[in-house]
């Protein structure tokens, strides 16, 4: 449907004087002020909708851009609306009514690069050379815990970045991508790269340390990874997969992936038996589906990294043993295989 949404886009726009509007998502905005709004029928486009695509018109973030297709007389023939990365709600006119859908979202993928001159910090410069703030963060990230840019930063040092850029619709889209970066201090050059194993490594092929280092079920084969679109083998419809899915017997021992509190440990949902553990900096993590808790697992409970937690189940939505691990950072779902790691400063 994406494909017919463009070719529709630019067939309109070009013979028939159709417009299409790109807007970004206001702070506070909400999907059925949205709809009111826009003057769209908020029956068939949020109550009629089952409780899960209700859910989906919560995920709509402050600042993504979205676009709206009007015909010459300013009436809204389709709408785009970014969830995440991979995953869009698409509203569309058919036979007079307003239809709506979760489909994925297509884009281009093009290695990028440059380099610059530092004059004032690495995040001015950056921010100065690309104007992407995505860029700027994403490089002092990973670098931020192994040097020291406030103290050793010179006027005259370089830096440079090669990432990975996704476009949709002829826009920069989603975070970057870093595969390597450098930068000069004291005329010495410090390096990272991202291997093929998706980990990151020094300029002495050290592994950069990562805040996680457990697997939460050891030995265990991972039967579904981290999407933000995948076609669910329960509700026949694309969802996002936030998480991680362990395949185990029932029973086998859950471990902390990370030293952390305990802030949940009861049934949730659809995620059955649930635990979060809240960490240092923001991270949380989740695991779902479980048999049982350990004894003395509760809420408070501060526990440690590689300690058993649970057991292996198959409660809420599962369709069969297994664990469901998410981490996030500040309530926001990362892929835990693909976190931008950063070096650990030695001492």
């Amino acid at each position: 449907m994406i494909r017919f949404f463009i070719l529709l886009t630019l067939c309109a726009t070009l013979l028939f004087g159709a417009t299409v509007e790109r807007d970004r998502w206001k702070s506070g905005e909400t999907y059925l002020l949205f709809l009111q709004k826009h003057k769209l029928p908020t029956r068939a486009l949020y109550y009629n909708l089952d409780k899960e695509d209700q859910r989906l018109t919560e995920e709509m973030r402050t600042g993504v851009h979205y676009q709206i297709l009007r015909d010459r007389d300013g009436t809204i023939e389709q709408i785009l609306l970014p969830l995440n990365d991979e995953l869009q709600i698409h509203i569309y006119k058919a036979d007079k009514s307003y239809k709506f859908e979760a489909i994925p979202i297509i884009t281009t993928t093009k290695t990028e690069a440059f380099s610059t001159t530092i004059t004032s910090s690495p995040m001015y410069n950056i921010l100065k050379a690309t104007g992407s703030k995505k860029l700027a963060q994403i490089f002092i990230a990973s670098f931020k815990h192994s040097l020291n840019f406030k103290n050793d930063i010179r006027h005259g040092d370089r830096l440079v970045m090669i990432y990975d850029q996704k476009y949709r619709l002829g826009h920069p889209f989603s975070m970057p991508i870093l595969k390597a970066a450098m930068i000069e201090m004291h005329k010495k050059r410090h390096y990272i790269y991202r291997n093929s194993d998706g980990r990151y490594y020094d300029e002495k092929a050290h592994e950069v340390e990562g805040f996680l280092l457990a697997r939460p079920v050891r030995g265990a084969r991972i039967s579904s990874r981290f999407t933000k679109r995948r076609w669910h083998p329960v509700l026949h419809k694309w969802r996002a997969h936030l998480g991680i899915d362990y395949a185990a017997r029932r029973g086998t021992p859950v471990r902390a992936a990370g030293s952390g509190v305990i802030s949940y440990a009861a049934r949730m949902g659809s995620y059955g038996n649930l635990v979060k553990i809240r960490h240092a900096d923001g991270y949380e993590t989740r695991y779902a589906h479980l048999k049982s808790f350990r004894r003395g697992i509760h809420r408070g409970k501060r526990v440690k990294k590689g300690q058993v937690i649970a057991y292996v189940g198959s409660t809420g939505r599962s369709t069969g043993p297994h664990l469901h691990f998410e981490l996030r950072k500040r309530g926001r779902a990362i892929n835990p295989l693909r976190v931008v790691q950063v070096t650990t400063k030695k001492q």
